[in-house]
């Protein structure tokens, strides 16, 4: 087991290292680069932008900016936005928990109506329920969330009134009741189309293993059936939900970026766009690197606790 883990983890390192080069060269060679909401100025000359450039090393051959920046990155110093002078790692943190409570109520919500569709569906094939779940999967993987954000905006908030249309609380309100109002719309949104693939990738586990020669034995041997599908099935057809619950983290940031843009909700999503909407280069290579970060802890923890679930698995 240790072997495999530094295994994979030597191989999350690795990808880490290529996604800053990728996303430090990508986002200093874009057109104007990082001094463009600075040449946007009027009031900015040539000499006062080269001396800036000079003030925060871009000046300097890009490998050794990559280098030096680096360097701060391991050491803790995120730098500085550009915006409002604030540390990265304060104006990434002030809007984290935001995306946190957004993230953790919709994979709450997708996981368990998922896995429940999903079972049923495999329990009763081609029955009535299952021919509809698997419609309305293919219809929430084909239309894109802002579409589902904006209808859940004009139906029950413009429409019945029932929930506000966007923003985190009301202002002058911070009570768990009133931030709960406001996660409604915003958390179903964003869990709607994971509960479609929760769905279609638990039916088609419990399928599999449903149809397997242990089972039918058992069945054979008057094992009740609520029994066979409790203690042998079902667990066996989680497993391959642990990976899919890794793997699903990149598809999590990248919906509550779009739902949290569609909502106005204060979290990463809506702040990554903002800063590239300014330019702000800091944050947007911070909250890339938090990203990646999460997204490989996500994908390490889902096949540690595959290898420890499943002991066919030989990690040596």
């Amino acid at each position: 087991m240790a072997r495999y883990f530094l295994q994979r983890l030597g191989q999350a390192l690795l990808l880490l290292a290529l996604v800053s080069m990728i996303g430090f060269a990508i986002l200093h060679l874009a057109p104007g680069g990082p001094l463009s909401q600075f040449a946007l100025s009027s009031q900015m000359s040539q000499e006062d932008l080269d001396r800036i450039a000079r003030q925060l090393g871009l000046d300097r051959p890009l490998p050794v900016q990559y280098l030096d920046w680096l360097g701060r990155m391991l050491r803790g110093d995120w730098g500085v936005s550009f915006r409002d002078g604030v540390p990265v790692a304060a104006v990434i943190g002030s809007h984290l928990r935001a995306t946190f409570e957004l993230m953790a109520v919709s994979t709450l919500i997708a996981m368990l109506l998922g896995c429940w569709i999903g079972i049923t569906g495999a329990i009763k094939r081609y029955s009535a329920f299952d021919m509809l779940a698997t419609i309305g999967a293919m219809v929430a993987l084909s239309i894109p969330t802002f579409w589902f954000g904006l209808i859940a905006i004009y139906l029950f908030s413009v429409e019945l009134g029932w929930l506000p249309a966007g923003n985190r609380q009301t202002v002058g309100n911070g009570s768990p009741l009133d931030l709960l109002h406001h996660l409604i719309a915003p958390a179903l949104v964003l869990a709607f189309v994971e509960t479609a693939i929760w769905a279609r990738f638990m039916r088609s586990a419990m399928l599999e293993v449903i149809g397997q020669d242990y089972i039918r034995t058992a069945r054979a041997k008057g094992l009740p059936e609520g029994v066979l599908l409790r203690r042998h099935a079902m667990r066996n057809a989680l497993l391959p939900m642990i990976t899919l619950a890794g793997l699903q983290f990149p598809t999590l940031l990248g919906g509550a970026l779009v739902t949290e843009t569609v909502f106005t909700w204060p979290g990463m999503g809506r702040l990554f766009l903002d800063s590239i909407e300014y330019r702000d280069y800091p944050v947007v290579m911070g909250i890339l690197m938090f990203s990646a970060v999460l997204v490989l802890i996500g994908s390490l923890v889902a096949d540690m606790l595959y290898a420890a679930a499943d002991p066919r698995i030989r990690v040596g």
